[in-house]
């Protein structure tokens, strides 16, 4: 239990860091927060690759598993990011924004998940 917590711990550090380095770039000047959509994107891909590559290859340890699942795309993504820029676009009454954003999040996301989980297949 506890090489799992240390695991989560390293993996979610150094996927925060990544997600912080990301957001200091400015990906488009735009209303829409694409540094969040394209973090979230990257790591719902990173976790059907690392799912699909698992299922396929049953030997694979399942620290890895919980390091970039649990640990690193845990700490990359945020959803508490993503609900707080919606909430701010509809507070600005950018309802089409909104819902773009919202549309493409889901959209990408699962989209993304299912991509990786068939290229690791």
């Amino acid at each position: 239990m506890l090489k799992n917590l240390i695991l989560v711990f390293i993996g979610g550090g150094l996927g925060s860091v990544s997600r912080y380095l990301i957001s200091r770039i400015e990906i488009l000047n735009s209303s829409i927060p694409f540094n969040t959509l394209f973090v979230n994107t990257i790591g719902s891909l990173l976790i059907g690759i690392v799912l699909g590559y698992f299922l396929k290859n049953e030997t694979l340890n399942s620290n890895y598993i919980i390091f970039f699942t649990t640990g690193f795309c845990g700490g990359f993504t945020t959803f508490s990011a993503f609900t707080n820029e919606s909430l701010k676009l509809l507070n600005e009454g950018n309802l089409l924004l909104f819902f773009i954003y919202i549309g493409l999040s889901i959209i990408m996301g699962l989209g993304a998940v299912y991509l990786g989980f068939i290229f690791s297949k």
